[in-house]
């Protein structure tokens, strides 16, 4: 996303006049999920001072300071200490969606469940395959495989054998997918993976729009 976030964090860029983050915090809001912990590395302290401890926002934000980037599985790892025993909802923060979050609070989890989509133009091949007969997901090379979304309900049990250390949480997925451990669906509404200045502008247009 650079040079937007030479000087930004990109959870605080902006589309439709408000940050990125700020619509995963109401929607979770009106999901009924108050208590929030948010990883941050790169210009963190802009988005603490920004969102403060989420009492103007309605809800309860504890923050996960990763002193260098562990990566998508280290920086969760590293929150666990948060999050407490319970299965906990997991959103990407450069991703725009409407998904509802409510429907996620209670669903059965074994190890992880994963939201997918249809796969964008610039990920053509998508990542896993969601067989419709048992919901769960495998990684194979299948025509038919989808997106992961960015959003997953996870048990901090996928984590047992982990270690404190930079890792992606990829290899974790896979690995529980042998195990038939992680259970998906396929999401149909709105998404949007916000990884680009373009795609960025392609939000606030639709936004703008009146979407």
């Amino acid at each position: 996303m650079r040079p937007l976030t030479d000087a930004v964090p990109k959870p605080l860029l902006k589309a439709g006049g408000k940050p990125l983050i700020l619509y995963h915090i109401e929607a979770l809001r009106r999901a009924g999920i108050i208590d929030l912990v948010i990883n941050h590395a790169y210009l963190g302290e802009a988005i603490v001072n920004f969102l403060g401890d989420g009492g103007d926002l309605g809800v309860n934000i504890v923050y996960s300071e990763e002193t260098s980037a562990l990566e998508t599985g280290g920086g969760i790892f590293k929150a666990l200490r948060y999050l407490g025993g319970s299965p906990f909802i997991l959103v990407n923060g450069d991703i725009w969606t409407d998904y509802d979050f409510s429907q996620l609070k209670e669903y059965p989890v074994k190890k992880a469940h994963l939201v997918m989509v249809k796969n964008p133009e610039h990920h053509p091949d998508g990542d896993f395959v969601l067989q419709s007969d048992t919901g769960l997901l495998r990684c194979a090379e299948s025509q038919d495989r989808l997106t992961y979304s960015g959003i997953a309900l996870i048990d901090p049990a996928l984590f047992d054998r982990c270690q404190a250390v930079r890792f992606p949480l990829g290899p974790l997925l896979k690995s529980a997918m042998t195990q038939q451990w992680v259970t998906g669906e396929q999401y149909n509404g709105v998404w949007m993976d916000i990884g680009t200045p373009l795609r960025l502008v392609e939000l606030d247009r639709w936004l703008g729009a009146g979407a």
